[in-house]
């Protein structure tokens, strides 16, 4: 009998379930109040599992499947510009960024470097691109980018701490009930 870890069908089937959810959360950006944020950081969280079952290149794929969908079928695209930036394959990365650079310091410099260039990079395409006005950005005479930036930085390393427990919890809890012959 064929190792199902090894068929290509049972890895796409996979991928397919897992791109077919992230699709989901995009799509809801647009009901919940919240979504904006929190929906594309769920739906890259997602990958987590098919890089851990079985690599980067794979989860690279449904990115780039659920960014071309999140474009055609999500309502909000000021979300699906944070997944395509930064949320959708920073969990792919993060992988990378830690098993590849041992100086945990240098690592972590780079994730916020990563984190600061996509932040200030979806700013500039939603204001040249989206066409939002500059003064959308300023409250009460304050240009607030600068405090979302900081406020950013500050969930950003919330959330590499939560993808970091998330990959945990899935090793130990989840990976082993779905895949019981593979352990």
């Amino acid at each position: 009998m064929k190792n199902t870890f090894n068929n290509k069908t049972f890895k796409i089937t996979f991928c397919a379930v897992i791109a077919a959810l992230a699709v989901v959360l995009m799509m809801l950006t647009t009901l919940v109040p919240i979504g904006t944020f929190a929906l594309p950081c769920l739906a890259g969280a997602l990958f987590v599992s098919v890089v851990i079952e079985f690599n980067a290149k794979w989860a690279l794929g449904i990115y780039f499947v659920v960014s071309v969908l999140s474009v055609f079928l999500a309502g909000d695209k000021e979300a699906v510009v944070f997944f395509i930036a930064f949320f959708g394959y920073y969990p792919i990365v993060k992988n990378v960024f830690e098993s590849k650079i041992k100086n945990k310091i240098v690592s972590f410099i780079l994730k916020l470097l990563l984190f600061n260039i996509a932040v200030t990079a979806s700013f500039f395409f939603a204001s040249f691109v989206l066409g939002i006005p500059a003064e959308e950005y300023t409250v009460f005479g304050v240009y607030v980018p600068y405090l979302f930036l900081l406020a950013g930085n500050i969930f950003f390393l919330l959330y590499d701490r939560a993808l970091t427990l998330f990959v945990i919890f899935y090793v130990r809890k989840i990976s082993p009930k779905l895949f019981k012959s593979k352990r």
